[in-house]
């Protein structure tokens, strides 16, 4: 784990597939006075703000059947920095705000938010730039001096929180974590858990060792001031008694609540319904033994153990 020291006004992305205590992490480094937590923007999803707004990509194909709900974070967010409120009035706003800019580039309108922030560094999770090297590799381009938070689950923890979703079984479905290796295919999380993780990592091959830092999720939580310091102290913050205590307020973003009618996500919405950090023991799972969503009885490939163990997990 790299603990070097970083200053300037570099954005923060936290890395990490779906499910993986992002939403809540994002939202305690953002109550920081020097940083900003933004809500899903997804904007490095697309290459131009045409292609954005459709939910195409350039070679005329559809990206998903929940685009239209995935803008909602860029909207709530324009509408918060521009007019200081998130309302059906202020998120009309930010629809003509991303339509003026339909010719631009992702990346000249994320530099054009990060310059509203200023001197507020920005924080963002949006799992969806891990679906593809192109979209890391957008980030990266537009900010060389980013700084990635590696953020992990346990990956049985990880496929327990995607079946507690109403939606889990249809995500996993709509991103292909299919097993096909059996008779029967199965719809199995350990394959996203595993592509999306080794996606980042071999991200980060690309990024300046003193740029990156890898954080379980589980150890984040159950020592949040240790793990806090030492954010803090890698990322040039300052870190109070009075930052400490900032932090660990969350439900505080204007992002941590559901949004208006017409924008009422840009983020997890079981964090959107209670976003406050709760007391609670966080299990310590095995990568041993039968997997319970498996009809076949099995347990984790070998692949998966190897690369949960090369990162801290037993």
């Amino acid at each position: 784990m790299n603990v070097a020291r970083h200053n300037g006004a570099a954005p923060v992305f936290l890395l990490a597939p779906s499910r993986s205590f992002t939403s809540l992490i994002c939202a305690i480094l953002g109550q920081h006075p020097q940083l900003y937590g933004l809500p899903e923007l997804n904007l490095f999803m697309a290459g131009t703000m045409k292609d954005f707004w459709r939910g195409g990509d350039s070679d005329g194909s559809r990206k998903s059947i929940y685009w239209p709900m995935m803008r909602h974070g860029l909207l709530r967010a324009v509408a918060q920095l521009y007019a200081g409120e998130q309302s059906i009035d202020s998120i009309a706003m930010a629809y003509r705000w991303i339509r003026a800019r339909a010719d631009k580039t992702t990346r000249e309108v994320y530099r054009e938010l990060a310059a509203r922030l200023h001197p507020l560094r920005p924080v963002e999770k949006s799992p969806g730039y891990t679906r593809k090297p192109l979209y890391l590799k957008r980030l990266l381009d537009t900010f060389p001096d980013a700084r990635f938070i590696h953020l992990l689950r346990h990956p049985r923890g990880q496929a327990e929180s995607l079946f507690k979703l109403h939606t889990g079984k249809m995500m996993l479905l709509l991103l292909n974590s299919i097993d096909y290796s059996g008779r029967i295919p199965e719809l199995d999380p350990q394959v996203f858990w595993y592509e999306s993780n080794r996606l980042i990592m071999a991200f980060l091959e690309r990024v300046p060792p003193d740029n990156w830092i890898r954080v379980r999720g589980e150890d984040f939580i159950t020592d949040l001031d240790g793990s806090l310091g030492q954010l803090c102290g890698w990322l040039g913050l300052s870190c109070t008694p009075a930052d400490l205590a900032a932090m660990k307020h969350p439900e505080r973003s204007p992002f941590a609540c559901v949004g208006p009618a017409t924008a009422r996500l840009g983020n997890d919405i079981n964090f959107l319904l209670d976003a406050r950090i709760r007391p609670t023991r966080v299990s310590r799972y095995s990568l041993d033994g039968p997997l319970p969503w498996r009809s076949d009885g099995q347990g984790f490939h070998p692949r998966v153990i190897e690369l949960a163990a090369e990162v801290g997990y037993e």
